[in-house]
């Protein structure tokens, strides 16, 4: 029997709720084998970003090249990349090893706040990732600075835009609707090959929503690497995150937004 696997090539969390570890831990639940290729140290919590330090691009490739020389990685999921280089660096090493099903989270700014990606890299994610991705999985402010427009404030304006980010080669764009408002959190799923498709749940209140950006394209990955078509795969995200932001606050986890719940389905988060 093959086992699934997705490689994550992301900046890590110490704190554990986004970034790498986030990701691992949502490849871990979702019954994925997950690897990984660290693009940055993130010295961050639930309160903000602190530092940066950011790994050298040669050792970025020589982390991808171990993992492809050896696993037979079904999907990628692509998170933090800080630098014009080391996103240049990340483009070749996936044309070199014909890396499939990625998906392309363009982090920018973490739930804090805190920039995450230097300006003049914005124009290298949209020129030089974009067209090598499967799906890419921005959300409102995210496809605004890529688009160099203002944000989406209707459901009209996030297909608009969802298209014009089509337009710079990924097979497929997720606009997220978190970031909006109303008692929903709609996204869109505009594909090539298909219909524009709304996937909506419940907006959650709670504070803890660190890391859901990578959780939720972390699920996606997993669902790809599964074998599930691309539609199905964002659908069981949409649930598995939703899930775990409405168990999130059964987990006492830092002082400021704390992480999703990430194995609700496994454990409870307070004291037994």
């Amino acid at each position: 029997m093959t086992t699934p696997i997705a490689l994550t090539i992301a900046g890590t969390d110490p704190s554990g709720g986004a970034g790498i570890q986030a990701d691992l831990k949502t490849f871990a639940a979702l019954g994925v084998f997950g690897a990984s290729a660290i693009t940055a140290l993130v010295a961050q919590n639930t309160q903000g970003v602190r530092a940066i330090h950011d790994v050298p691009a040669d050792f970025i490739r020589a982390e991808i090249d171990a993992v492809f020389d050896d696993l037979a990685v079904h999907a990628t999921k692509i998170g933090m990349l800080s630098k014009p280089v080391v996103i240049r660096t990340v483009a070749e090493a996936l044309d070199a090893h014909g890396a499939r099903n990625v998906v392309l989270d363009p982090v920018m700014v973490a739930a804090s706040g805190d920039a995450l990606l230097d300006d003049d890299a914005v124009a290298d994610v949209r020129d030089v990732l974009l067209r090598r991705a499967l799906v890419i999985t921005p959300n409102l402010p995210e496809a605004a600075k890529l688009l160099q427009t203002g944000e989406a404030a209707s459901r009209d304006d996030m297909q608009a835009q969802a298209e014009r980010l089509l337009a710079f080669g990924p097979e497929a764009v997720l606009l997220k609707g978190g970031h909006g408002s109303g008692s929903e959190s709609a996204d869109i799923l505009v594909a090539r090959d298909a219909a524009p498709r709304w996937f909506v749940a419940p907006r959650i209140d709670t504070t803890n929503t660190h890391g859901t950006g990578c959780t939720l394209s972390s699920a996606i990955a997993a669902g790809l690497a599964r074998g599930l078509p691309l539609a199905d795969a964002v659908a069981a995200a949409k649930a598995y995150l939703t899930a775990a932001l409405e168990q999130a606050d059964t987990l006492t986890i830092g002082k400021g937004h704390g992480p999703v719940h990430h194995f609700h389905a496994f454990w409870q988060g307070g004291s037994t």
